[in-house]
């Protein structure tokens, strides 16, 4: 009998761009390489079911609907890898915080391809996991940038421009950023604020394209300060992201109290990250020993949880 197949998947966050990103704008994201989410992969004599205990749900393969996230994800990749589907259980576990714009629902998805691939004696390349991913990215966000999918597939600090292939940035230079992130604990699906920009845009599209440009000049200096490990000009390019970000309409009271906190606690930067209306902001510590009380200060702020790149 098989053993059981263990995989997992790292979760995620964006640096700069967000929203633009999905109208053809670059973005920055980053991988979290310390929270990740697991998928196992055990023998069964019952057909397929896949079991979430973190979320109190076991969904039975045969019958789940085919909006079904986690069903979507095990019959796509038993599609492109054109197999059966095997007698077996899915268990996923994860440390991820679930719609906090940290990539949970795609790592989740790119678990499971890897460890269902690796059950069945086959293997799947981050391009390859990355494509699968982002089809049920469809269904939690609407219309996604497949950013999320892209950088967590990889596992490095990519810059991304929706339709192009993935840049792979310095991972050196990442690892020494010296970023604290902060969960506000109000969590919004990522389609909702997302929808609404969309909707903006519809209505106005010439204002909302001047914002994406100004974005996107952002995003620009951030990715040559990342480089050159220039904290400062890092750090302005996160305020002035920010910023307009506010003008989208897609932060919230309680994402602008911690990016205020931060700034008056000595962050070089700070600007809320994802899709908005809640979930994470990052801020851009003067250096690693600067970190602790950067966290300290966000969390006397009101932050419900706090990470660190």
């Amino acid at each position: 009998m098989k053993e059981v197949v263990e995989r997992s998947a790292c979760g995620k966050v964006i640096l700069c761009g967000e929203h633009a990103v999905v109208y053809g704008r670059p973005a920055i994201a980053l991988p979290l390489p310390s929270l990740r989410a697991r998928a196992y992969v055990e023998p069964s004599e019952s057909p397929l079911h896949i079991v979430a205990p973190d979320v109190g749900r076991v969904i039975a393969l045969e019958t789940a609907p085919a909006d079904e996230p986690l069903a979507r994800i095990v019959r796509l990749t038993l599609e492109h890898l054109g197999q059966a589907t095997p007698r077996a259980t899915i268990t996923i576990r994860s440390d991820i915080p679930i719609g906090a714009n940290l990539g949970s629902g795609a790592a989740v998805s790119i678990a499971i391809a890897r460890a269902l691939a690796a059950f069945l004696g086959r293997s799947l390349s981050a391009e390859e996991v990355s494509a699968l991913a982002f089809e049920v990215e469809k269904l939690y966000h609407g219309s996604p940038s497949g950013v999320d999918n892209t950088v967590i597939a990889y596992e490095r600090p990519v810059w991304f421009v929706r339709g192009e292939p993935p840049t792979l940035l310095n991972a050196e230079a990442v690892r020494a950023l010296p970023l604290v992130i902060a969960d506000t604990g109000v969590y919004t699906p990522t389609r909702i604020p997302v929808g609404a920009v969309r909707a903006g845009w519809e209505r106005d599209r010439a204002r909302y394209e001047a914002v994406f440009d100004a974005i996107a000049e952002h995003v620009h200096r951030a990715r040559a300060a990342l480089v050159a490990q220039d904290w400062e000009t890092l750090g302005a390019a996160m305020n002035a992201n920010h910023a307009l970000l506010q003008v989208l309409g897609v932060s919230s009271p309680e994402l602008d109290t911690l990016c205020e906190a931060a700034r008056a606690a000595g962050a070089l930067g700070a600007k809320m990250s994802g899709g908005g209306r809640g979930g994470n902001m990052i801020a851009l510590a003067p250096s690693r020993e600067a970190t602790s009380a950067l966290a300290e200060a966000l969390r006397r702020a009101g932050a419900k949880r706090v990470f660190y790149a």
